[in-house]
């Protein structure tokens, strides 16, 4: 009789084994190398002008506000939580509360560009601008460019949520959010050495 029932169920199928890196990972990895490639470019014309210069600003145009881009900084790292908290929920298969997590980090990254942006029209009037000096052109394309990043990681971001709200991402299918996670933390981390670089070195 116990004969008659294995037949019956058939061969066992061997599990699927998973790849250590899957492919959209590995998509990711190489969507920040050729990031890095370009901050790397960027960085380095930088400090061409940087190292080139006695004086740092030059004379006549005003110094970047330190005091409350450490602040904004604080914003951006703050926002690692929450997106953390999301892909821990979204893996828990707790989707409401993922949703929320990830929004919750695109909220912070939106404050954090917002304070920016608040910070450049200050410069602006000031007398710092793209065209006014080496140091302005430096200053406003390196920044610039990762500022552009924080948005499009706020995009990716409000993406993701939609599918985690929909109910399209569950503990077994959620790579949108850990590609989505992983260029945030990317973002976060290429700002801790920015942020050094431009306004205090």
């Amino acid at each position: 009789m116990s004969t008659a029932v294995i037949s019956r169920r058939g061969p066992r199928t061997p599990p699927v084994e998973r790849p250590v890196i899957s492919n959209t990972q590995l998509a990711m990895a190489a969507v920040i190398i050729a990031e890095l490639m370009m901050f790397a470019g960027l960085v380095g014309g930088y400090l061409v002008f940087r190292l080139r210069t006695t004086v740092w600003p030059p004379e006549g145009l005003p110094r970047l506000p330190v005091v409350l881009t450490a602040l904004n900084t604080a914003v951006l790292l703050a926002s690692v939580l929450p997106m953390h908290a999301a892909l821990s929920r979204v893996r828990a298969d707790r989707l409401p509360e993922a949703g929320r997590a990830a929004t919750w980090a695109a909220a912070l990254g939106g404050l954090f560009v917002a304070i920016q942006g608040f910070e450049w029209v200050r410069l602006v009037r000031h007398g710092l601008t793209l065209g006014s000096s080496v140091y302005g052109s430096a200053f406003y394309v390196l920044i610039g460019c990762h500022a552009v990043h924080v948005l499009l990681a706020i995009a990716f971001v409000a993406g993701v949520t939609v599918l985690v709200r929909r109910g399209r991402l569950d503990a077994d299918h959620h790579a949108p959010l850990e590609m989505c996670a992983t260029y945030w933390y990317f973002v976060v981390a290429l700002w801790l050495g920015l942020f050094p670089l431009v306004y205090l070195y």
